[in-house]
């Protein structure tokens, strides 16, 4: 008795430039959310309205005030 295994391709095949861009972009993607800066506006844009007024900071102003020093003269 003869046995027959299909010779299914269950993984798309992607071209190698693909693979390389798709690392690339997700590495890049990785070290933006890593940065501390991104994970302090994270943190600021969780808090109520409330809570960021008791801070004295307005909602539209995170992202200036997390990134003055670098960005903004």
């Amino acid at each position: 008795m003869a046995h027959a295994i299909p010779n299914n391709d269950f993984y798309p095949k992607v071209d190698v430039l693909s693979r390389i861009g798709n690392w690339f972009s997700a590495t890049i993607v990785s070290i933006a959310e890593n940065n501390p800066r991104m994970r302090r506006v994270h943190t600021l844009q969780a808090m109520s309205d409330a809570q960021l007024a008791a801070l004295g900071i307005k909602r539209d102003d995170i992202v200036h005030l997390v990134f003055r020093d670098v960005y903004y003269t």
